[in-house]
């Protein structure tokens, strides 16, 4: 870990060296370890520990990048120095009015040493637990263990330096039979909260039920998504729809809807940076402290997130949502939430007379963004629910479905939920599983 009094000398070098109007230092660092596992044994451990220093330099509506991960002073010259080659090449952003000023932060404790200090031992024993109870019972596992620290901090010429430490565990499995296939998958700050025992029990278990699949037809059922799958539909609804800026270039369905219904009474969806229980990032990549912002309420389209130039446009006050420059992608929803209902999970087939069990989907592509209209694949236990129970294992579905759609027809939503972790962008998000009508299947695999 550098610390916030050695990222404060770094920021402090770098703006010395900069000549431009305005200067944003972003900083980096992260020390990550992963224990893979394939056939029920350990075949690879590996550590890697980086830090990264991104410097965005402003001459009038001029703006350039760059960043190196060479932390000398030669170093952090020679990004400078990029930075202000970069910006003199483009031409004038007429949407640029300023980086953001200093306002406070929250502080939010998600460091936890013994996840920052977990050692190959630990990750090996843990992995082991999930081998051992696979070839009890016949199945092979498949999977990683990951654990890790980061930090990040951002500064700016006008007073802004924010700074926050923070770890992750993470643990994923695929265990499989000669034809069948379970998932299971935890999330959290805390490495001692990871269950190695009970997530090789729910893949295990999942695997043995799915093994013999049998055909289904195509077709429109009622399903239980389970968290899983969920995730999948928040992930595509951040990147679709809850953008300020896919608003503001007509691609997003909340455009024109604040205020309206635009799913089920059910569903209340909203993004909290700040929020202790998940992987917590209290300011955005600007140094903007992150809102809470409620983005459906019982159904009603209530908001959407901003980074500093999309809230320009609109006159309006950054949420705190941007992502690291240069960004085309405009703001986006890291940390978001749907709330549970009240309904066990074990209990949410009570009253499907025909459905299917979604364990979670794979490959999923956009068709079309303003329906939030996906396809993708059914993967790692897809069951047949009939009067009210699991009777049988069915091959993977092919679906071509709106996501929007689903999130109108949900008839219950999961007492529990479950905390995902994104790799690409440190997101993280918490969801129940949800039993939804009308879902669309539109082909049928071999497996």
């Amino acid at each position: 870990m550098l610390g916030p009094e050695k990222i404060k000398e770094l920021t402090t070098q770098v703006f010395a060296l900069s000549k431009a109007d305005q200067t944003e230092v972003l900083v980096t660092a992260s020390e990550r370890a992963l224990t893979r596992f394939a056939n029920s044994y350990i075949h690879q451990n590996v550590a890697e520990t980086n830090a990264e220093v991104r410097v965005r330099v402003v001459y009038g509506k001029k703006i350039g990048v760059a960043s190196t991960n060479d932390l000398s002073p030669e170093g952090l010259k020679r990004a400078a120095d990029t930075a202000r080659v970069i910006a003199m090449l483009q031409p004038d952003n007429p949407d640029f009015t300023s980086l953001p000023s200093p306002a406070p932060i929250q502080n939010v404790e998600t460091y936890v040493e013994r996840t920052a200090n977990f050692s190959p031992d630990q990750r090996a024993h843990a992995v082991s637990v999930l081998c051992k109870k696979a070839k009890a019972r016949g199945v092979v596992a498949a999977g990683a263990f990951t654990t890790a620290s980061f930090e990040v901090a951002v500064a700016n010429s006008l007073g802004v330096f924010a700074y926050h430490p923070g770890s992750l565990a993470e643990m994923n499995t695929v265990m499989m039979t000669d034809n069948g296939s379970g998932y299971a998958a935890r999330a959290h700050a805390d490495a001692r909260q990871i269950n190695a025992e009970a997530i090789a029990d729910e893949a295990i278990s999942k695997a043995l039920k799915a093994r013999n699949p049998t055909d289904l037809e195509a077709g429109e059922y009622t399903v239980l998504l389970e968290e899983y799958a969920v995730v999948d539909v928040l992930n595509f609804l951040d990147w679709l729809s809850f953008s300020a800026q896919a608003v503001q270039e007509d691609r997003s369905f909340m455009k024109g809807k604040l205020g309206e219904k635009v799913m089920s009474e059910n569903v209340t969806i909203w993004d909290d940076g700040a929020a202790g229980d998940a992987i917590a990032l209290p300011f955005d990549y600007e140094g903007v402290p992150r809102q809470r912002v409620t983005l459906i309420e019982k159904g009603i389209a209530r908001g959407i997130v901003y980074d500093t130039a999309t809230a320009a446009k609109d006159g309006v006050a950054s949420t705190g949502h941007s992502l690291p420059a240069p960004n085309s992608d405009g703001p986006s929803a890291m940390h978001l939430f749907m709330a549970p209902g009240e309904t066990k999970k074990s209990e949410m087939l009570k009253g499907v007379e025909r459905g299917v069990w979604v364990t979670r989907f794979w490959y999923t592509r956009v068709v079309h963004p303003l329906q939030v209209l996906i396809t993708g694949m059914t993967r790692d236990g897809t069951f047949l629910i009939e009067n009210g129970e699991i009777t049988r294992p069915v091959k993977n579905f092919r679906f071509t479905t709106s996501y929007l759609a689903a999130l109108n027809h949900v008839r219950a939503i999961s007492q529990e939920t479950k905390l995902f972790h994104e790799d690409w962008s440190n997101a993280s998000r918490s969801v129940p599983a949800i039993l939804v009508d009308g879902f669309q299947f539109t082909g049928v695999t071999q497996f």
